[in-house]
């Protein structure tokens, strides 16, 4: 195996199996950059990213500039001679001059199938689309949003109960997997860089928080699948409204079952607290109030009593 001089870029966990993946693999990781630290917890102290503070642990040098539009940032990373960059959920967008100073160009892990699910949220835009399958892409980076040429690919099932938690990690060990096998490849020459389709092209837009709110005048079967595709974060949830106060709850397994009401109308409290949707109902078994921990539906009725009939905003 040749050994490669790279830069890796990247912030969240996801990234964090891809890079270990990288050294382990006995290549020369010269740099990482990662989003600068954002401040976080009660004492809203600045905290490293998961990349970050793993580079930290292993003696890596890090960078975490503000941007790399500006040209001393861009001599910097030229002057690290590189072989090329991997790149994994940065968070940034690179200019030209940074996708032209690598030997072989800079390398992005992206987890869906290219052109479905450009953008920031692949993941959980393929579960919240009822999506069958998924994968993972190495494509050569290029000015435009994810639509650079395909190197590799590995594509995985999705399963009918999956949320993006575990796709998450599934992708993660599929992606860590495939950019080694890539860059075994790239110095001898043997990738064939495929274009993509102009077809079937969709955008995962970012998460948006108002996304997070459940509304119970959509079917079951949707309801469902946007649940498990905001599991575990941000959290799909709804609110209770008591003496003129709302409690907000969120749903962390939900299944669909039969049944008829007002939409948001409490059905059972058996087995789970069933809830009438625009089309059929849900059953929540798994719940977590703001400030509390996760809790099964017959612990958290315990607690919080409901009624049947009672309407969740």
């Amino acid at each position: 195996m040749t050994r490669l001089r790279l830069a890796f870029m990247g912030t969240p966990d996801f990234s964090v199996a891809v890079l270990d993946a990288i050294l382990q693999a006995g290549h020369d990781v010269v740099a990482v950059y990662s989003q600068p630290p954002r401040r976080a917890g009660r004492g809203m102290e600045e905290q490293p990213g998961p990349v970050h503070r793993y580079a930290l642990d292993h003696g890596l040098p890090v960078k975490t500039p503000l941007s790399l539009k500006d040209a001393a940032e861009q001599q910097a990373f030229a002057a690290l001679n590189l072989d090329v960059a991997v790149v994994v959920a940065y968070g940034l967008l690179l200019p030209e001059p940074i996708l032209r100073a690598p030997k072989y160009g800079c390398l992005n892990i992206h987890a869906s199938l290219l052109p479905r699910w450009r953008g920031a949220a692949p993941i959980q835009r393929a579960i919240m689309a009822g999506d069958s399958e998924t994968g993972v892409m190495v494509m050569q980076m290029e000015k435009g949003l994810d639509t650079g040429p395909v190197l590799a690919t590995t594509k995985l099932p999705i399963a009918p109960r999956e949320t993006a938690g575990s796709l998450h990690d599934r992708l993660a060990v599929a992606g860590a997997r495939l950019i080694v096998e890539t860059l075994a490849q790239l110095p001898r020459g043997n990738l064939v860089a495929q274009e993509q389709s102009d077809r079937g092209i969709t955008y995962a837009h970012k998460i948006d928080k108002a996304e997070a709110h459940i509304d119970w005048s959509q079917g079951a079967a949707h309801l469902d699948a946007h649940i498990r595709g905001l599991t575990p974060f941000p959290g799909a949830y709804f609110e209770i409204a008591r003496e003129g106060k709302a409690t907000r709850v969120k749903v962390i397994e939900a299944m669909p079952v039969a049944g008829k009401g007002h939409p948001g109308e409490v059905l059972s409290l058996v087995d789970g607290i069933t809830i009438a949707c625009g089309e059929q109902a849900l059953c929540l078994r798994h719940l977590q109030r703001a400030g509390a921990r996760a809790m099964s539906a017959d612990a958290f009725l315990r607690g919080f009593p409901l009624t049947i009939g009672e309407i969740m905003s």
